[in-house]
């Protein structure tokens, strides 16, 4: 480790042990650098770190507090990796593979908890797409709309920042179109009104099912897609 990743690992620690809770004020730059046996420059320095991290908030005038600490400002990165990877065809499919392995099972635990209001938010959704089966950017908007008022639904912050990251919305698109081309939207819309008439009926492997079902057709189309010369990533040549 290096100097500097041994300062933000002291830092993290004092946040970790509640030394320092969430929404809590550091000490002045030479305080804190006194109390981690640190350069001022070395504490500068993780402080900058940790506060890129989304983990620090440097105020300015005010000094810099321990955030919120919410899955959903994390992970804020996460998802500005997922668009860093679009020209990657197997990155793309490992992030595929990691959606199939969680969205059924959020889709199932979705189907205990979903509220009225919730399951009323999904329709208006799943309606929106059925009047834009035909605009990819309609339809892209509603499709990442409807996922996330499914798996809101469980109530798991924490599940719905990781799905949402590793659903990018580039990626979206690019299947959207796939299947708009391909005349595949009204299948897919077919999925989706599976996925929600087994959250309407409450029934737990219903859902999962329906919901599994369409994330690995999804995936399929993906592979199709990558093996494809029209499939063309961000700045690069197509991926084979």
């Amino acid at each position: 480790m290096s100097l500097t990743d041994k300062a933000i690992a002291q830092i993290r620690e004092l946040i970790r042990t509640g030394a320092l809770p969430p929404g809590s004020k550091l000490p002045p730059e030479p305080e804190l650098a006194a109390q981690l046996g640190l350069s001022r420059n070395l504490a500068r320095e993780a402080v900058k770190a940790l506060a890129v991290a989304r983990v620090l908030e440097v105020r300015r005038g005010d000094g810099t507090y321990v955030t919120s600490l919410q899955p959903s400002l994390l992970f804020e990165g996460l998802g500005g990796a997922v668009e860093l990877l679009q020209g990657d065809s197997a990155a793309l499919q490992d992030l595929m593979e990691v959606r199939r392995l969680l969205e059924p099972v959020a889709t199932a635990l979705a189907a205990v908890r979903i509220g009225e209001e919730q399951l009323a938010e999904v329709k208006r959704h799943l309606d929106a797409m059925r009047e834009a089966r035909d605009d990819v950017e309609l339809l892209n908007a509603h499709d990442a709309a409807f996922h996330r008022a499914v798996v809101s639904a469980t109530g798991n912050d924490t599940l719905l920042t990781l799905l949402e990251a590793i659903s990018g919305r580039t990626l979206r698109a690019r299947i959207w179109r796939g299947l708009v081309d391909d005349q595949a939207a009204d299948r897919t819309l077919a999925e989706h009104e599976a996925i929600f008439k087994a959250l309407a009926a409450r029934d737990a492997s219903l859902s999962q099912a329906a919901a599994l079902l369409h994330v690995s057709n999804t995936e399929q189309s993906l592979r199709e897609h990558l093996r494809s010369a029209d499939f063309l990533p961000l700045g690069g040549p197509a991926q084979k």
